[in-house]
């Protein structure tokens, strides 16, 4: 007997093409799948028979795949961003018939989504750009994911995702249509700056509890696990006390420790400052965190520098003074808050900056729903972000928002001694030092760029607007200057 068609299909099967292919059979739509490397293929078709007989069918053949997914045909991509995305959507493209469409699940830059949506359209096809988060894990189980794009191709697998998709109590299913165009690959790019955020303002609060506070890896996950259970409870934070717990298996101590101190990337959050400088958006904290990565790439330069300094009588850390552990775990906490709070400010910023370019009218209060399960950053923080813009859609800022300032203000104090201790002690707290100097500045109604403009004014007739009469005016200051020293 012919195999009946299937509902979906979906090419490329690294670790998040395999899971996601066998959550959607997981929940009973029958999924082609197909690789360029065939034996990911097997791999795919043998793992879903081990996890239940799901209803996965794998194919080595381009041409039978596409057809044996039922009409309008739908086809998920999750292959590397870039030309192998092309390639595999010119593959596809030459056996699919005007209607079908294509989805690219994978990290890509939006501006190659809105391309490809343009270029796919001239043969009469639907595109989706759709960021999915999570891992390997939510892939498999249920992510967050953020399609933007055809809406009509939306509504075609909205009965799918809404079921893949991860379940949240009292919000419901992880995924939502996020707007027209690239907005979907925008806002999961924007979703991993803050991340990159996130994940650096926890290593600086670990690196200050070590390296000042002195507390042991068995102190430390106490320590995590414990503010997993309030306000800071996250994914995030829960896999880091799960790290600190992990012994090494290849010698003594624990794992932690001996896991080398350069970050790698993939590229999102560079894309995202650099969306950042070409918003006219200031990103401190998510900029603070990719040059930390960058800087940690340094490695070999960062051994020698420190010998350098040891020589010259500096050590890694600079006092030596005796530190009530209690309260610095508390501080930190407190601090750490506050910090991420500034973090997703900027992130937030950054997308209605973007959908006000793009016309995109991206609903920042949904956004912060669709995260709240599934992907890297989901947080009980981000019901206090939702509810901030259910309050007020055109909220300017989250600082403003009067609870977020509230508990701004009942942590600034701790905030505020916890990177004066990092610094006395010569520890680096870019991050949360960069959020705290965003807060500074957005909250004094007067900063010292008079005087910044005052010199741009002098060398290059810029021009300057003065506080008491409307206008533009240009003050010869060098010819002023030299008079008054006559």
């Amino acid at each position: 007997m012919a195999q009946p068609l299937t509902r979906i299909g979906l090419a490329g099967l690294a670790v998040m093409g395999q899971n996601l292919a066998l959550n959607i059979a997981d929940k009973g739509f029958p999924i082609s799948v197909y690789n360029r490397t065939t034996s990911k293929v097997d791999e795919t078709v043998e793992r879903a028979k081990q996890e239940g007989n799901l209803p996965l069918y794998g194919f080595h053949d381009p041409e039978a795949f596409v057809n044996s997914i039922q009409k309008p045909r739908v086809i998920i991509m999750l292959v590397k961003a870039g030309a192998p995305v092309d390639q595999t959507i010119k593959t596809l493209s030459a056996f699919l018939e005007k209607g079908d469409c294509i989805i690219d699940g994978g990290n890509e830059w939006y501006e190659n989504t809105e391309r490809r949506e343009k270029e796919v359209a001239e043969l009469g096809l639907l595109y989706l750009g759709m960021g999915v988060s999570g891992g390997e894990e939510g892939a498999r189980h249920g992510p967050s994911m953020m399609p933007g794009g055809s809406f009509e191709a939306y509504k075609y697998i909205e009965d799918i995702l809404l079921k893949v998709a991860a379940q949240v109590r009292d919000s419901g299913p992880c995924v939502t249509y996020i707007g027209k165009g690239g907005s979907g690959n925008f806002v999961k790019m924007i979703h991993n700056g803050i991340e990159y955020g996130d994940m650096q303002l926890i290593a600086e609060a670990y690196d200050v509890l070590k390296s000042v506070g002195k507390l042991t890896n068995e102190e430390l996950q106490s320590a995590f696990t414990e503010w997993n259970k309030g306000e800071l409870l996250s994914f995030l934070i829960e896999i880091t006390a799960d790290i600190f717990g992990i012994k090494d298996d290849k010698g003594d101590g624990y794992l932690v420790d001996k896991v080398l101190d350069k970050t790698g990337m993939k590229g999102t959050g560079k894309w995202t400052v650099q969306q950042a400088a070409e918003l006219s958006v200031a990103a401190p904290t998510i900029e603070a965190s990719l040059d930390a990565r960058f800087l940690s790439g340094l490695k070999d330069e960062r051994v020698e520098a420190a010998k350098v300094f040891k020589a010259g009588g500096f050590g890694d850390i600079l006092t030596d003074q005796t530190v009530d552990k209690k309260q610095l775990i508390d501080d930190v906490r407190k601090a750490l808050y506050a910090a991420k709070i500034c973090s997703y400010a900027q992130g937030m910023n950054l997308i209605r900056a973007k959908s006000a370019e793009k016309g995109w009218d991206l609903a920042l209060g949904e956004l912060a729903r669709i995260w709240k399960g599934g992907c890297i950053i989901r947080a009980i923080f981000l019901d206090r972000i939702k509810q901030a813009y259910d309050r007020n859609p055109n909220l300017a800022n989250l600082l403003v928002d009067p609870e977020f300032a509230k508990e701004i203000i009942d942590r600034q104090g701790a905030w505020r001694r916890v990177v004066c201790l990092a610094v006395n002690s010569g520890i680096s707290i870019p991050g949360m030092s960069a959020s705290l100097a965003y807060f500074d500045t957005y909250r004094r109604d007067r900063l010292p760029a008079n005087l910044v403009q005052a010199q741009r004014d002098y060398f290059g007739a810029h021009t300057y607007e003065r506080v008491d009469i409307e206008g533009s005016y240009h003050t010869e200051w060098f010819k002023l200057a030299q008079q008054s020293k006559i």
